[in-house]
């Protein structure tokens, strides 16, 4: 379960820093791009990114949010914490993604840092869930509707896998989350107006 001592708290303060780093917004300002956040879907995000700065900006984007994701998981590997630490330590990087303290709090959806995070504490998970998101995308090439649903099937996917209780909280409380995000997505899927995968 959980080991609460200084290093936990400390590595938690570097996941959710870490996270805070918002990709989207400085490959854009480095790229002399606009602002994602003041420009088409508002979404400090890497489908954002890709509207307004094409793929190449929008690929360095998607890979950076991931990483700091994984990254802050795998220091923590290093420093031999639980695995209920890890799923904590990997929350506070999304969180840092949603609610960035060096932008403002005005973070992005979360998909790909998440995806990072899960990787981190079980490939096996990370797997499953893109092998999920892959899937619905061939499907129905819809992005948000692929994100929602491996969001929605994490939980599960470390249950059967993991079978430890406090990653499936975690998991369920960051599913969550990462829902609510969308819920201008859902609401576009129900009119039938979300875009779809070119």
């Amino acid at each position: 379960m959980f080991e609460l001592d200084t290093t936990f708290f400390i590595l938690v303060l570097i996941g959710y820093l870490m996270g805070s780093l918002s990709t989207a917004i400085i490959v854009c300002r480095l790229m002399g791009l606009p602002d994602p956040r003041t420009t088409g879907s508002q979404n400090p995000g890497a489908t954002n990114v890709l509207r307004i700065g094409g793929k190449k900006a929008a690929a360095i984007t998607l890979a950076g949010d991931a990483v700091k994701g994984l990254a802050p998981v795998l220091i923590g590997y290093a420093f031999q914490q639980t695995p209920a630490n890890l799923g904590i330590i990997g929350f506070a990087a999304f969180l840092g993604h949603l609610y960035p303290v060096f932008f403002s709090f005005k973070g992005g959806k979360g998909v790909a840092t998440a995806f990072g995070a899960i990787v981190g504490i079980s490939w096996m998970v990370g797997l499953a869930v893109l092998a999920t998101w892959l899937i619905m995308a061939k499907l129905f090439k819809i992005s948000s509707l692929s994100a929602l649903t491996a969001a929605v099937l994490t939980p599960l996917y470390f249950w059967l896998i993991e079978a430890n209780i406090a990653l499936l909280i975690t998991s369920i409380v960051m599913s969550v989350m990462l829902i609510f995000r969308h819920r201008s997505n859902i609401r576009n899927l129900i009119k039938g107006t979300e875009d779809t995968i070119q």
